[in-house]
Formats: structure tokens, C-alpha cells, sequence
């Protein structure tokens, strides 16, 4: 029987690699989740947001979690990044209904995802290969399982820099052997994942299963004197959340510890407190395989009845009953309780249908195994074709060889000939196609030059603006900025009455209207060179103009995704002009009281978004307008693309795609 519930638990453990990361205070973090969506102002971060919603009641509340899952999709359909994570929660969701429509959801997703080159699209492409794996395993494929977790998911997780992923994939790698039964093999795998999680500050939840997995394995592997200290830190970390659901792998961990060591009045008092917390939380599945460590106590204890009642309920569950190694270990325990009860004929129909379901699942095994003896017979047997083949041919070339010897004399002079012909004939079409060729080469040639002088006739356009720009700028900051900071003392002092002068209030107001006039030269100076542009760079820049450009009647949130500091100044300068010329737009002929600004970069290409709520426009009316007549101009400067979506009374939203690579 020790045997029977050694195979038991292991063949559970394979359903729970895939099981979704959840928080230790559920009801807290779902809380915080509906909270902050309620919160967001953009449509990516709702999207975001509303997602892990989904991911978060996918098991608990389908209802609700495929509500959430829609409302996600359509607030970031405008988003490629987006609609590509949308496959993965999508797949999320119908891997409880419908596994094999989340197989083809989780293998769109790694498609699509593996265009974006980032960190966030590593850390979902290996969350999302876990989860495909793990629904390979439920198909009894656990070689895939751990190919994709060797050769894809981990890679992916450590060129993330992301420990809890790491440890979660090295997780799923021992529970293969586990589950294979190979204790010594997948000790190494779950030490190697505490290590990564502990000193990479992974998780504590991610922590907290891996150190149930390792209990259990030491429990399995007869190493008893190693598991009260594991289970003593798991008890730790989660005392100060007592409905916790990751104290059900806690109480299966430490039953399986009780009964190993013959405790069973301690397995059976922690199983009271599992199983109804496990029916509280909705846990189907766990409560299922607290009640068989349950029946094994019972067994244990000869309280036969109340273990053929425990196995009875079990047999009417679909979770556990679709599993077909589940089944198997059922119909044993039956056979086995019946033979304790004295009712011989039952555990002989029991062990009947074991031994049946057994043989069924060992010619599954055989069927593999000689397909895999015929795939190397028939690669042999090609082999063989193929020697013979070849010794065909080379004979078939000795026997040749003679006679092409015979008939190249023969054919020797004949070639020659037609050769000459030939010759003759293609020389004379070959330089009537090359003189030909020239002319399209030379035209080619002038076109590509006018094209070269109108982007350089442009470029110094550009560059001579921004030039007379700073120039202008200095000019009032440095000059007059100065003269009129100097007649502002002076005044001041003759207003005060200073070194004789008689005190004049009426030049209070001139004064003041002085000020006024040294701000407005003063802001006039920086929208024509922007010193912090030049000094910390085009975020700390844009950032700066958003917020100068808010008003109490306008709010511009600004978000900014990998900009780096190498883009050349000069084109730094043209993003900058192209933004402020789009938030110009939107604040004094939009009339937009909320603009989203986002600047992202991926590689060599910058993005630039800016939506505003605005009165919007008729695109094929206006679109010729001097604003969007600049913007355009340094988009073209940068070889960009620019796109405008707008109708009236539906405000404007404005896509850019720049090239920022080597300066024009």
C-alpha cells in the first residue's frame, strides 16, 4: 500500500505544474487589481490590468474572468503588443474547458510575441510556453514538457533576468522526474530553483510551492529527517495568512510526511483543516487530492468504511477521473478496501478493471516503442536503397564512360561550331541589353542624386532653422533677458527710494508688467532651444514639456518605453519639435482637456503617440494645415510614417513610426 500512495501522489503532482501563480491574500490582490483598473488613464494599462483580472478568476469565476478578457481586447486593439499577450490570457481561460483550443491560443501568442524584442515579451513568452507545456504534460507528453522547458522557456526567462520565472521552469523540469519517479534526478532541479528564487528575491508565493515540491520529493525519496525542517519554513511564511490557498500543498506536503512516518492521527487532523478550506476556496482539484491522502490514513487505520465512502466520492469527480493514471490508482485502492472489508468478489471486479486499464496504458507504451523500432527499421532499410542506388550508378558510370569517349570526337567539332554561332548571336544581343541597361542605370543614377539634393536641401533646411533657433534663443536669454533683468534693479531701486532716488509706487505696476515680460522672454527662449534637452536628454525633455504644457484646463500624462540616451541630438530635436507641435495642436485647436503622450523606442525605431479628447477634425479637410504640415515635414526628414485618426467630436490620435539610427 506505501507503494500504491508513493505512485499516487506523484501521478497528482503532474496536474499541478500548470496551475496559475496566484497571491498569498487573494481577495487582497484581486482588490487591487479591480482597483488600480479603475484608476489607469491609458488603454494599454486598462487592457494590462483587465487581463490579469481574467488570468486572476479564470478558475474561480469563468463569468466574470471572460468579461474581463473582452474588456481588455477592446481596450488595446490599437496596440500590436497588446493584441499579441491578449492570445496567452485567452488561452488562460479556455485551458479549464477547452485544452485544445488553448493549445492553438498559447502557440498564436509565442508567434506573435516573438516580434517584440523586449523584456516584458520575454517574460510572457516564457510564462506562456510553461502553460503549453504544461498541457502537454496532462497528455502524458512529459518529454515535450521538458524539452520546451530546457531548450525555450528558461533561456527566455533568464535573458529576462526574471528569478521567479527561472525557478517556476527549473520547478516544472524536477516534477517531471518526480513524477517519473527519478527522486535523486529532480532533487537537484528543486534545489537549483530555491537557490534562484532566494537569492534573486524571486516571489515568495513561486518560493513557497517549490518548497512544498521538495518536501515531497524528500518524503518519496525515504529521506524523512530532511522534511520537517522544509515544511517548518513553509509553515512560516504562511502563518500570517491563514486562508491562504497555498496552504493546501502545505497540508498535502505534510500528510504525505505523517503517514510515511506512520503518524496517521496528525495526517488526519491536518486533512480536517485542508479539505474545508479547499471547499471554501472553490479548489476542486486540491480538496480531491487532500481526500485520497485522506483515504490512505484510513486505510492505514483499517477504518475501511469511511475509506471506501472517501474513494466512492472520488470515483464521481471529473477533475480527478479524466486522468487516466488517476483512474488506475482508484480502481487499486477499491480492490484493496473491498479485500480489507472480506468482500472478495467486489476487489476481484476491482482488480479486474485495474489490471485492465493497466494493460491498456502498457500497450500505449508498447505502441511507442514499436513505432519507434519501425522509424529505425525503415531508416535503415533507406540506407540500404540508397548503397544500392549508388553502386547502380557508378556502375552505370564505368559503362558510360566508354561511350561518351567514343561520341565526344564525333561531337566535338559540331559543338564547336554551334558554338561559335551562339557565341556571335548572344554578343550581339548582349550589347544591345547592355547599352540598354546603361541608360535605365543612368536615369536611375540622376534620380537617385535629385532625391539626394532635395534630403539635403531639406536636412540643412532643418538643421539652419535650429541653428537660427539657439542663435535667437541666446540672443534673448543671454541679451536682452539680461538688459531688461537690469532696467527691472533699477526701477526697483527708484520705486524703494534706494541711493536717493524719491520713492515711486506707480512704478509698481511697471515693474510687475516688467516681470511678466522677462517670463514670457524667458519661456519664448526655451521653446526655441530647450536647455534640458541638451543637458539630460529627450525624455527628461519631453517629460518637462508635458508637464509645462499642462494647464487647468488640459492634463498631458506622458509615458516613456526604452529611450535611450545614444540618439543623435539633431534627431532628438526633430522628435522634440514634431511632440510639441502635436501637443500645441491638441491644446489650442483640439480644445482637449486629457492628452495621452506615449514615446517608445525598439532598436532603431521610435514611436510616438499622442491622443487627446478633443473636437476633432475632418482629416480630408484639414489635413493640409501649417501644424500638420511641420509635423509632417520632420517626419519625412526622419524616413518615417505618419498616421492621424480623428472625426469631429471624437478627438484625434496621431501614430508615428520614426527611423533614429545614423544621422541623416
Amino acid at each position: 500500500m506505501a507503494k500504491f500512495y508513493g505512485v499516487l501522489l506523484v501521478a497528482l503532482l503532474t496536474v499541478l505544474t500548470g496551475r496559475a501563480q496566484t497571491r498569498l491574500n487573494n481577495t487582497l490582490y484581486t482588490d487591487s487589481l479591480k482597483a488600480s483598473l479603475q484608476r489607469s488613464t491609458s488603454d494599454s494599462d486598462r487592457a494590462i490590468t483587465a487581463f490579469r483580472l481574467s488570468e486572476r478568476l479564470a478558475l474561480t469565476d469563468s463569468g466574470s474572468a471572460a468579461r474581463y478578457l473582452e474588456q481588455g481586447r477592446l481596450a488595446g486593439r490599437s496596440y500590436p503588443y497588446v493584441r499579441a499577450v491578449y492570445h496567452y490570457y485567452a488561452a488562460v481561460l479556455r485551458s479549464f474547458t477547452n485544452p485544445e483550443q488553448a493549445e492553438a491560443e498559447y502557440l498564436l501568442a509565442d508567434s506573435l510575441l516573438s516580434a517584440f524584442d523586449n523584456t516584458d515579451a520575454w517574460i510572457m513568452r516564457s510564462r506562456n510556453l510553461h502553460r503549453y507545456g504544461a498541457l502537454r504534460q496532462l497528455k502524458d507528453d512529459p518529454k515535450q514538457f521538458a524539452d520546451i522547458m530546457i531548450n525555450r522557456a528558461i533561456p527566455l526567462a533568464r535573458r529576462a533576468g526574471d528569478s521567479t520565472l527561472i525557478g517556476k521552469n527549473y520547478l516544472g523540469i524536477a516534477n517531471v522526474f518526480k513524477n517519473n519517479g527519478q527522486f535523486d534526478v529532480a532533487e537537484p532541479y528543486i534545489l537549483t530553483a530555491v537557490r534562484v528564487l532566494k537569492n534573486g528575491h524571486g516571489e515568495v508565493e513561486q518560493l513557497i510551492s517549490t518548497y512544498n515540491v521538495l518536501a515531497e520529493n524528500y518524503s518519496l525519496a525515504g529521506k524523512n529527517h530532511l522534511v520537517k525542517p522544509v515544511l517548518d519554513t513553509i509553515r512560516a511564511l504562511l502563518a500570517p495568512h491563514p486562508d491562504s490557498e497555498y496552504w493546501l500543498d502545505y497540508y498535502a506536503a505534510e500528510s504525505l510526511y505523517y503517514n510515511n512516518t506512520r503518524e496517521y492521527t496528525k495526517a488526519l487532523a491536518g486533512l480536517g483543516r485542508g479539505i474545508p478550506l479547499a471547499r471554501r476556496l472553490g479548489r476542486r482539484y486540491e480538496e480531491q487530492r487532500l481526500q485520497l491522502q485522506r483515504f490512505y490514513a484510513l486505510y492505514e487505520t483499517k477504518n475501511y468504511a469511511p475509506a471506501l465512502h472517501t474513494l466512492q466520492y472520488l470515483l464521481e469527480q471529473p477533475e480527478m477521473m479524466r486522468i487516466s493514471t488517476n483512474r488506475q490508482l482508484l480502481y487499486a485502492g477499491m480492490a484493496d478496501v473491498y479485500a480489507g472489508l472480506g468482500n472478495a468478489a467486489l476487489a476481484y471486479q476491482w482488480q479486474k478493471r485495474y489490471s485492465l486499464l493497466s494493460d491498456s496504458i502498457h500497450t500505449n507504451s508498447l505502441k511507442s516503442e514499436i513505432t519507434a523500432l519501425e522509424m529505425k527499421f525503415r531508416n535503415a532499410e533507406h540506407q540500404q536503397k540508397i548503397a544500392a542506388l549508388e553502386a547502380a550508378s557508378r556502375q552505370a558510370a564505368l559503362s558510360g564512360r566508354n561511350t561518351r569517349l567514343t561520341v565526344w570526337l564525333l561531337a566535338a567539332a559540331s559543338v564547336l561550331l554551334l558554338a561559335a554561332i551562339v557565341f556571335t548571336v548572344f554578343y550581339s544581343r548582349n550589347n544591345r541589353k547592355l547599352a540598354e541597361q546603361k541608360e535605365i542605370n543612368y536615369r536611375q543614377q540622376l534620380k537617385e542624386m535629385e532625391q539626394q539634393q532635395q534630403l539635403a536641401t531639406s536636412h540643412a533646411m532643418i538643421e539652419g532653422e535650429e541653428r537660427e533657433r539657439s542663435r535667437v534663443a541666446r540672443d534673448l536669454h543671454d541679451g536682452l533677458g539680461g538688459m531688461l533683468a537690469g532696467v527691472k534693479i533699477k526701477l526697483s531701486g527708484m520705486a524703494a527710494g534706494v541711493n536717493g532716488h524719491t520713492p515711486h509706487a506707480s512704478l509698481d505696476g511697471v515693474i510687475s508688467q516688467l516681470d511678466s515680460s522677462v517670463r514670457e522672454l524667458r519661456r519664448i527662449a526655451r521653446n526655441m532651444m530647450p536647455e534640458n534637452l541638451l543637458k539630460f536628454g529627450l525624455e527628461t525633455a519631453l517629460r518637462d514639456l508635458s508637464e509645462s504644457m499642462s494647464t487647468a484646463d488640459t492634463d498631458i500624462h506622458f509615458q516613456a518605453f526604452g529611450i535611450e540616451k545614444n540618439i543623435p541630438v539633431s534627431t532628438q530635436v526633430t522628435i522634440y519639435r514634431i511632440v510639441q507641435e502635436a501637443l500645441s495642436n491638441a491644446i489650442r485647436h483640439a480644445a482637449a482637456s486629457e492628452v495621452v503622450l506615449q514615446c517608445s523606442q525598439n532598436g532603431d525605431a521610435f514611436f510616438v503617440t499622442v491622443e487627446d479628447n478633443g473636437k476633432g477634425f475632418d482629416t480630408a479637410a484639414q489635413y493640409a494645415g501649417a501644424g500638420l504640415s511641420n509635423i509632417r515635414n520632420r517626419v519625412n526628414y526622419l524616413q518615417g510614417k505618419l498616421d492621424i485618426t480623428s472625426s469631429p467630436g471624437d478627438g484625434t490620435t496621431i501614430n508615428i513610426e520614426l527611423t533614429i539610427g545614423d544621422e541623416a
